[in-house]
């Protein structure tokens, strides 16, 4: 996919610029529109869209964006709903951490779809912007990936709780089911440590150093990920907005429950990740060591037959153990004699 990263050095607040790599070829609107009784389900191409689909109807009109390189949309979008500029600037800013911001009663909420792939060891991130009013949410998301399908058929099924709300449950269920993602990655994630871990314990030195350090960075990039939604999180459930029913308060305070336990999680594997490192170092130094012994013991071994085999290496004429019939013989069990006294001294000591 072509990357058309952008910075947004020395433009004036609010312009609207794409941060990110294009992950898509071609920017889609899928619009859904329903209440408790009817439901109206379009998709469109960003490049084909003649005019944005509204309800002016006591309904819920969910404009999701798929693509957000094309700020031809966000444009038309923020110009249709009267939407500030300063949040349209924040959509396509894939470098904008997780918040939560409020306007004349209306709402944005920003956050961070993760993936890993457990071959790879690797994160994946994807920003995800939500707008939302009385009876309107746009959400924009990078790739095309839908990552809120789970929360399309249940609006499809026409007996959920939340075909009876309004945009603000709407807007906790989509926050909601991408915080719940978290945890099918932190799974994904604790198996790949727990995978590491046995191979440490069982298989040191087949055991790249670089797995451990890969899992610790890829661990670090989720938290910097997560860590700021907390936050965001709890000011949308602290809010006072009326664009927020009281009755959904409850739900929000329960998704900021779950934001809390995901970060334990992530700080628990961080700290199991740093132990692991550490147990690595200590069995690689445990192992050296072992060798070491084992050479030193060796050498300590072969000093005192050294010794020997040196003096009667000289060769000096007058020595009266050369002469001797049987001093080869001699010299070899004393050898041997000093080699088994060694070796039963090394045992009652517990060196070998």
């Amino acid at each position: 996919m072509a990357k058309t990263k952008k910075r947004k050095k020395g433009l004036p607040p609010g312009s609207i610029v794409f941060t990110g790599n294009r992950k898509v070829e071609t920017t889609q609107l899928h619009y859904l529109k329903y209440d408790g009784q009817d439901i109206v389900e379009e998709d469109f191409m960003s490049d084909l869209i003649q005019e944005i689909p509204y309800s002016e109807v006591d309904q819920v009109d969910w404009y999701d964006i798929r693509g957000m390189h094309d700020i031809s949309i966000i444009e038309r979008l923020g110009k249709e709903f009267r939407i500030h500029p300063l949040i349209l600037e924040d959509i396509p800013n894939t470098e904008q951490r997780p918040m939560y911001e409020e306007y004349d009663e209306s709402a944005f909420l920003t956050l961070k779809a993760i993936s890993f792939d457990p071959n790879k060891k690797k994160i994946g991130i994807e920003h995800v912007a939500i707008f939302f009013r009385k009876g309107l949410v746009i959400s924009v998301q990078e790739s095309d990936s839908d990552l809120f399908k789970a929360v399309r058929d249940r609006i499809k099924t026409q007996k959920a709780r939340i075909n009876q709300k309004g945009a603000d449950y709407l807007t906790y269920a989509l926050a909601d089911l991408i915080v719940d993602e978290y945890f099918d990655v932190l799974d994904k994630i604790e198996e790949a440590i727990e995978h590491v871990e046995d191979r440490l314990m069982v298989e040191q030195a087949n055991l790249n150093k670089s797995e451990i350090h890969m899992l610790k960075k890829e661990l670090l990039v989720t938290r910097r990920s997560i860590y700021p939604l907390r936050e965001a999180i709890s000011r949308f459930s602290k809010s006072e907005n009326p664009v927020i029913e009281p009755q959904t308060n409850a739900f929000i305070r329960d998704l900021y429950d779950h934001t809390i336990q995901v970060m334990d999680t992530v700080d628990t594997y961080r700290d199991i990740i740093n132990g692991l490192q550490d147990l690595y170092i200590s069995e690689v130094s445990l192992k050296m060591n072992q060798v070491m012994q084992v050479l030193t013991l060796v050498s300590t071994i072969f000093i005192p037959l050294t010794f020997l085999a040196g003096i009667y290496g000289m060769n000096f004429q007058h020595m009266p153990e050369l002469q001797w019939r049987y001093s080869y013989y001699v010299l070899w069990a004393i050898m041997i004699v000093i080699t088994i006294i060694l070796i039963l001294l090394f045992k009652r000591k517990k060196w070998l």
